[in-house]
């Protein structure tokens, strides 16, 4: 085992702004668990307000939505993560982890030396 690690973290830009990183994909998760903006900050032990503002800049970032919400009837509204929202967190977590596979390799060349 290598005594040294190599630390990093990924996000993504749209302009000059955080599209998407590891804590906003984290939320987005939640809220597909969760159904609701609310239930997942509340799990993520964020106030509403901080994650409604994340949630707001992913879908301002992009052209498609990311999230909806849905708006009262029987069961009371929630939010949603649509399918392009989901494709996302899919894609994101496919090049962290093929970050890591990288890194991974990198550290056991420094081990070599």
């Amino acid at each position: 085992m290598s005594k040294y690690k190599i630390k990093s973290r990924i996000w993504i830009e749209s302009g000059e702004k955080v599209f998407l990183g590891e804590g906003r994909v984290k939320l987005l998760k939640e809220i597909d668990n969760q159904g609701s903006v609310s239930k997942a900050a509340k799990a993520l032990g964020m106030s509403y307000k901080k994650a409604w503002t994340l949630v707001d800049a992913v879908n301002k970032s992009t052209n498609k939505k990311v999230v909806v919400k849905t708006v009262g009837g029987s069961k009371g509204g929630g939010t949603k993560i649509t399918p392009y929202g989901l494709k996302l967190i899919e894609a994101f977590d496919e090049i962290n982890k093929n970050c890591w596979a990288f890194l991974d390799q990198q550290l056991k060349a420094l081990d070599s030396l």
